[in-house]
């Protein structure tokens, strides 16, 4: 396999692949948004594959197995030389209940909070600067974002930052922040079945600099191979997905008809659906990589090629035609904005 394609994060970000690996799954069960059980071991090796096949960066967050997922990524870079070492970008603004794990996180970006939690991440991975910090999800305790951005200016002013970034913001929180600093990422969620990012916020970012991180670009897992009716019966009890109304019918079935109507497009490629999907998510303008789960080696083998994969304006018209067929998903789906969005990001990088 050649190298992995990169695109710079923005105006001011570094170069890192256009995909990379997320630690969301790592983080294990027994938390409210768990996985279910995960073995560490798998994870670590999963997580040497991706960086021995040129994965630059691993995307994690305090959240993620109550800092078990951050601890992991800490025990992968201690083995690994300094040269070898990818970025770290992680998250904050989730804090969890100590005594009840299975709790629902607070959402609060309190300045006190998120550098409190700042230090907490820098001691599980065991380095002194995070490479990319987020804000996991808007606040919701009332502080102003104005109060929680000035924050994060200032761990990037100390050292304990290099680069800030925010998940899951419009625009309007969006603009705000830029008048404090300017935003360094985006981290939405998008793909074929939550395609809302590209109405408002991807946008946003093509326009003010600002990279783009998506996640999910799989559904979590529903456009691989794998997914049946019956698989959502045997997810682990703890595992979130089984609330998740994606998860559920009616919108089980009308996505797994999507999923199936990306074979075609697949086997012209000589690739699997996920890695297509993926793919998809790529070929809009002002996305700059995705986060794509793994919990083995094997997994990874099977969406790195997204990376190098170029949909044709042909594949572009057949998946929106798709999902306006199934009725899929929620967001844009014409085929001339997603075709259009294509070919603009080739012409100008």
């Amino acid at each position: 396999m050649g190298a992995v394609p990169t695109r710079k994060l923005g105006k001011n970000g570094p170069e890192i692949t256009r995909v990379g690996f997320g630690a969301w799954a790592i983080g294990g069960g027994g938390w409210s948004y768990g996985w279910g059980p995960q073995d560490d071991a798998a994870s670590l090796k999963a997580m040497r594959h991706a960086i021995t096949l040129g994965i630059n960066w691993i995307d994690t967050a305090a959240v993620y197995g109550l800092g078990h997922s951050e601890k992991l990524v800490g025990r992968l870079l201690k083995e690994l030389p300094a040269s070898d070492r990818p970025y770290v970008f992680t998250k904050c603004g989730l804090v969890w209940d100590e005594r009840d794990p299975m709790a629902d996180p607070r959402q609060t970006l309190r300045p006190q909070s998120i550098r409190r939690e700042c230090e907490a991440s820098l001691r599980r991975l065991g380095v002194e600067r995070i490479d990319l910090y987020q804000f996991h999800w808007p606040d919701e305790t009332g502080t102003p974002v104005e109060d929680s951005w000035g924050e994060m200016g200032r761990l990037v002013e100390e050292g304990k930052v290099h680069w800030a970034g925010v998940s899951n913001f419009d625009v309007p929180l969006l603009e705000r922040c830029k008048k404090i600093r300017h935003v360094d990422s985006l981290q939405p969620p998008f793909s074929l079945i939550n395609r809302q990012a590209s109405a408002g916020e991807i946008p946003w970012c093509a326009e003010h600099g600002t990279g783009v991180i998506i996640y999910s670009p799989m559904q979590s897992g529903l456009l691989t191979e794998k997914w049946t009716v019956d698989r959502v019966k045997t997810l682990a009890p703890d595992d979130w997905r089984r609330r998740s109304p994606d998860f559920q019918s009616p919108n089980l079935e009308k996505n797994l008809v999507l999923r199936d109507a990306l074979t075609p497009i697949a086997e012209r490629h000589g690739t699997i659906i996920a890695a297509v999907a993926v793919a998809w998510t790529l070929a809009w303008r002002g996305v700059t990589g995705a986060i794509v789960g793994a919990r083995s080696p094997e997994q990874v083998d099977g969406w790195i090629g997204a990376a190098s994969i170029e949909l044709t304006g042909a594949d572009l018209d057949e998946i929106a035609q798709a999902i306006e067929r199934t009725g899929a998903g929620v967001g844009p789906k014409a085929a001339e904005p997603i075709r259009a969005a294509a070919v603009l990001w080739r012409r100008t990088q």
